[in-house]
């Protein structure tokens, strides 16, 4: 069957991450073109419209996803918003890529799936990225082979240069080892189970009152232990690693030795600064993913059930942080609509 035109897309949301998925959508990928773009700065959405031919700025995404010229939406706003525009594009039966997360709690990452499973189909690929970038994909796929043995233990390290402006001690968990729980549950093929977070002595160069560094503790119900080291003011450079344990032996990534050098007598390479640039190809990869598979009449990737998933262990995980001690994740059973063994995905 052929491929329908060129899907349009309206783009909510124009800060940093909207902003460079225009740029993406436009420049990197093939078969999409933006027509919409929304944000609650119409100066912005203006600014950011004007560079693209043809395309129109809003200020209310309901506006952009009424427009006859919008086939899908790509939601980059912040947290707090994305229910509303899901179930707006719900409304409008508009497949949909949405930036992590999901939502920002598990309760309403819950009325979104319930209100997804009302539709009888999935319409929302959830934007975890890391589950393309090209290392994860062949850790994946060496475990898929079973070459390794059952996976024992998941070590992750996860560090930042500096954390922004007016970040606390539980985005640490919320923002930045959301990633890591999603990871882990991709590549074990297991939900986590509890979460106990230890406080090693504030670094000095954290904010006043961060807990920064944390060292993170995920049980999985396979068995699994994944421990995650999460510093988000290490000075020197955006780092993501894993190295996976398995009964035959083990598997890491992240090490970012594609060049070292020899100079001067010195040898090194570069560290990434942050994650649009460490994380460049996989973005774009998931973009051109969604967009295939949206022209095919498809979703696949990322599931509304692994947002949920993640929403409630970040749940965990801050209370964990908070309170001291081993605390569980409570999820719901997880729908027909989200059977593994039903939905296409990467890797």
């Amino acid at each position: 069957m052929a491929q329908p035109a060129t899907l349009h897309v309206a783009v909510v949301g124009t800060g940093k991450m909207g902003a460079d998925h225009v740029r993406r959508i436009q420049e990197v990928i093939s078969g999409a073109r933006v027509t919409a773009v929304v944000d609650v700065d119409a100066e912005r959405a203006k600014a950011v419209a004007a560079r693209v031919e043809g395309c129109t700025a809003y200020t209310d995404p309901a506006a952009a996803m009424a427009a006859t010229d919008v086939d899908a939406v790509l939601i980059a706003s912040p947290g707090p918003a994305h229910e509303a525009a899901l179930l707006t594009a719900f409304e409008h039966d508009l497949p949909v890529l949405c930036e992590k997360p999901l939502t920002p709690d598990a309760a309403a990452a819950l009325r979104v799936m319930e209100a997804e499973q009302r539709l009888g189909r999935r319409r929302v690929q959830v934007g975890f990225m890391r589950r393309y970038d090209a290392e994860y994909m062949k850790l994946k796929s060496l475990l898929g082979t079973g070459q390794l043995g059952r996976p024992l233990l998941l070590h992750n390290r996860h560090r930042n240069v500096a954390s922004p402006p007016g970040w606390r001690s539980e985005m640490l968990i919320n923002d930045s080892v959301v990633h890591e729980m999603d990871i882990t549950r991709w590549l074990l093929g297991h939900e986590i189970t509890a979460v106990t977070v230890l406080r090693p002595a504030p670094s000095a160069n954290a904010p006043d009152r961060m807990q920064d560094p944390q060292f993170v503790i995920f049980e999985t119900d396979g068995g699994a232990i994944v421990d995650v080291e999460i510093f988000v003011n290490c000075g020197f450079g955006y780092q993501v690693q894993a190295e996976v344990v398995c009964e035959r032996g083990t598997a890491r990534i992240g090490d970012g030795h594609a060049m070292v050098t020899h100079m001067a007598g010195r040898w090194g390479g570069t560290i990434a600064q942050d994650f649009v640039e460490r994380f460049a190809d996989a973005y774009d990869r998931e973009v051109q993913a969604w967009v295939d598979a949206t022209r095919r009449g498809e979703v696949t990737g990322p599931s509304v059930w692994d947002g949920y998933a993640v929403a409630a262990v970040c749940e965990a995980g801050v209370r964990a942080l908070e309170e001291g001690g081993r605390v569980e994740v409570e999820l719901v059973e997880r729908p027909a609509l989200y059977d593994v063994s039903r939905a296409a995905d990467v890797g």
